[in-house]
């Protein structure tokens, strides 16, 4: 186990983003929370600090707790090869696919708990009675009853879900279940992904946010986004040399890693750019854009499709990333020369998060089109960034996608199999930019109203409050 840094951030910074009454609201749960815990910790713990949109949204916006005169800390367990492989496994399932097909029995389960039995050892040396403990995705489920017997109150979040559970699902509630039903509250992103049997009484729904503030989501100057693309060698541009820049918030910075990529040569700086950006991960659907793109997208509008993911080695819990980038690659040498060369595959450098972040947000607001083409997504950070960038995003008609998008306004959602519907989209998207910028100012303003820190944090530290009540209703 380790512990990661977090230092205080002004909510009063999100003034010019946010409602007003947003802003009210939250800054009233926040104190009244600080009181309620009368000098005792909000503690997060999950399995990563880098890489996924769990570790992103903690670095982003738990300063703004810690602002309001609440002890916030956040723990990272550490896992190995074996105790990865078992946790991806139920995350595939939770996502109603089977991934590497392999069990969910007993062997595996001494695996998991044996990992946690030692992590939790490490957590429980920090956590003092009266603690709250926020536990992020299977990952941390069985750390649920030690902290309880503790003395902590303990709510398990859950960002991954379907909407219509199989038996392939109700597999991973399974291996779960002995130790979700011992937290005395639980998180979900949206109703739909309520597990049957649960007590909806002690189930919230909160859907997770962006924070504005953040180096992925500040703003970028035209001639900023064009130096920081350059220097990362994600696009044909002059490798300028890179004056630094000073984002809210956090120290000036310089982007000195490249891009590995696999391509032809670099897309033209001018070119019109669709992109998505994800984890190298089959419930991405990589192949299913780079197939769409390759075989719908009108080629006389001379469009590129950016792929963009981690370098394989940056994630350290998702241990299918190079597998799956290498069937990619291979999907994309497979392709006719004249298509090739408009389709290129960007890994990013991960070992300055910071670095990482800002050249995400330059691709982002580079990119004429986002594409979130999901089979499964629990959320999806990148839909609500890109649209708070102003960008036309071409998602699926899948989870928590379709509760930020209103489909033909803030976006498109398409099914996620048709491939023919994505670049439908795609060319309408590039051949009329004057109503794409349309679409992305709908955009913004949708994430303004429903997806910024004071919903997510308010939300949150309202249930935090609830359980410190004690047993009762605590869902919202």
């Amino acid at each position: 186990m380790h512990e990661v840094p977090l230092t205080s951030r002004p909510v009063d910074a999100l003034a010019p983003f946010a409602r007003r009454s947003h802003l009210a609201r939250f800054r009233s749960v926040r104190e009244d929370v600080a009181g309620r815990l009368n000098g005792g910790t909000l503690w997060h713990v999950n399995s990563t600090s880098e890489g996924g949109g769990v570790a992103e949204l903690l670095h982003q916006v738990l300063g703004y707790v810690i602002d309001g005169g609440i002890s916030c800390r956040w723990a990272v367990i550490d896992g190995e090869p074996e105790f990865f492989r078992i946790t991806k496994r139920i995350h595939n399932r939770l996502h109603g696919s089977m991934g590497d097909g392999g069990p969910l029995g007993d062997e595996e389960r001494r695996a998991y708990e044996r990992v946690l039995t030692r992590e939790g050892r490490a957590v429980l040396e920090l956590v003092r009675p009266g603690d709250v403990v926020e536990l992020h995705d299977p990952q941390t489920s069985g750390l649920i009853r030690p902290m309880i017997d503790a003395g902590a109150r303990v709510i398990w979040v859950c960002h991954i879900g379907v909407d219509r559970p199989d038996d392939v699902v109700r597999s991973g509630w399974d291996f779960l279940r002995p130790d979700v039903t011992a937290a005395d509250a639980c998180v979900f992103s949206r109703r739909a992904y309520l597990w049957e049997g649960l007590d909806r009484e002690r189930s919230a729904v909160i859907p997770p946010c962006i924070d504005p503030l953040a180096p992925k989501n500040a703003e970028l100057s035209a001639s900023e986004v064009h130096a920081v693309l350059g220097a990362a060698g994600v696009v044909e541009a002059p490798a300028l040399e890179l004056a630094a820049l000073t984002l809210p918030d956090d120290d000036p910075i310089e982007i000195r890693s490249r891009a590995e990529s696999v391509e032809v040569a670099p897309a033209p700086m001018d070119a019109p750019l669709v992109v998505q950006i994800s984890r190298w991960d089959r419930l991405k659907d990589h192949l299913g854009v780079l197939r769409g793109f390759a075989d719908h997208v009108r080629p006389d509008l001379d469009a590129h499709l950016l792929l963009v993911g981690p370098k394989a080695a940056g994630v350290t819990d998702d241990p299918e990333g190079a597998e799956i980038l290498e069937e990619i690659e291979t999907a994309w040498r497979q392709l006719p020369d004249d298509v090739r060369v408009r389709i290129h595959l960007v890994s990013l450098p991960t070992d300055d998060r910071v670095e990482n972040a800002v050249i995400v947000n330059a691709i982002q607001r580079r990119a004429d089109v986002v594409v979130q083409k999901s089979i499964a997504e629990g959320f999806g950070l990148t839909v609500a960034e890109a649209m708070w960038k102003l960008r036309a995003v071409v998602a699926s008609r899948v989870g928590g996608i379709q509760d930020q998008i209103v489909d033909g306004r803030s976006g498109w959602l398409i099914d996620p199999a048709d491939l023919a519907a994505l670049g439908e989209a795609i060319s309408a998207l590039i051949g009329d930019l004057g109503f794409a910028h349309a679409m992305g100012h709908a955009a913004r303003e949708r994430v303004r109203d429903r997806f910024l820190p004071p919903h997510f944090l308010g939300g949150h530290l309202a249930l935090v409050g609830r359980v410190l009540d004690g047993p009762g209703r605590v869902g919202g």
